[in-house]
């Protein structure tokens, strides 16, 4: 089982793709970089940061600081980024929820421009939910997903760790395009929402392969799809949510992780943290530490990556108003 030590160890040994200084890095980094998560330590935005957090500083010679700054669903560490000094001295490893749903939720509550206040730097990865079912389910594959929901409009339920995450916006996407009726129940954390489809509290979960994988493997639940149009390695006989209908043609909706810094960072900055993170998550030992996590690594330009940013946020706000999905007060 990966842990925290493993991982960050594991993450020392990918330094040495990270290149040399060049006149860039001397001129650049001054002193300490902070490396800011807006969840938990041991988590997987936690364990992202601290994974690159290495070969930045082997590249730049300057110590980089993983601060957790827990709160509002990662949006306080996003602030604190965004208001930060346009240096490149503060980083943040995000998710979508910060980035691309909250503004949507919240928007008079918003307190900075994730568009406008964050540079990004690259995408570093996608998480694909899986939907599980119990065994006793007649529910095998997404065609099967699909038949039984539309036999039971309003029926059936699926769980979600919350309000607005990207595990409730992957079941509603499957109500619009499919035309189900399938209530959403939110939860307060990925393991009791998982846990109680294996109790029959719930029909269903679109969860991540992490929350879900030590009840997959003891055969408590079954996995039934995932919500990427591609498979996933780790559940190789599992389909794409897409096959389940003609009407889920094109369906995809992923959680993802992604490296920030301040808005108006110079792009010499911004690039040379780019070349560093790509070159540690081009090394296969990294594809294999993350697939523990369900992560799967992606690497792009600031340039790709900001109109990935821009594309997911729009289909975020498609969802959010088509469901009508309000925010949690």
């Amino acid at each position: 089982m990966l842990t925290r030590r493993s991982f960050v160890g594991a993450g020392a040994s990918l330094a040495l793709f990270a290149g040399t200084r060049g006149s860039l890095a001397e001129t650049y980094a001054n002193r300490p970089i902070r490396m800011i998560a807006g969840f938990p330590a041991g988590g997987g935005i936690d364990l992202m940061a601290r994974f690159l957090g290495d070969p930045i500083k082997e590249t730049l010679g300057q110590p980089v600081i993983v601060e957790n700054r827990v709160g509002a669903a990662g949006m306080l560490a996003a602030n604190s980024v965004a208001k930060a000094p346009a240096d490149g001295h503060m980083l943040l490893m995000a998710t979508s929820g910060e980035i691309a749903i909250g503004h949507h939720l919240y928007k008079e509550k918003m307190t900075y421009d994730p568009m406008r206040e964050l540079a990004p730097i690259t995408l570093v990865g996608i998480v694909p939910c899986v939907v599980v079912v119990a065994p006793t389910t007649p529910v095998h594959n997404p065609q099967e997903l699909v038949a039984y929901a539309k036999a039971n409009p309003g029926k059936l339920s699926f769980s979600s760790s919350g309000v607005g995450n990207p595990q409730q916006l992957a079941g509603e996407l499957m109500n619009i395009m499919a035309g189900t009726d399938v209530l959403h129940v939110p939860y307060r954390g990925a393991a009791p929402a998982v846990t109680d489809v294996a109790t029959g509290a719930v029909t269903m979960s679109f969860t991540s392969l992490a929350a879900a994988r030590g009840l997959i493997d003891a055969g408590k639940v079954r996995p039934v799809a995932v919500t990427s149009r591609e498979r996933v390695a780790q559940l190789p006989d599992v389909a794409p949510l897409e096959d389940g209908s003609a009407g889920l043609k094109g369906y995809e909706l992923l959680n993802w992780f992604g490296l920030f810094t301040t808005g108006g960072t110079p792009a010499p900055i911004v690039a040379q943290l780019n070349e560093i993170s790509n070159k540690a998550l081009h090394d296969p030992k990294a594809a294999a530490m993350l697939a523990v996590q369900g992560i799967i690594p992606r690497r792009t330009t600031p340039a790709e990556f900001g109109s990935f940013v821009r594309s997911e946020s729009e289909k975020f706000a498609t969802i959010i108003a088509k469901a009508r999905i309000k925010a949690e007060q």
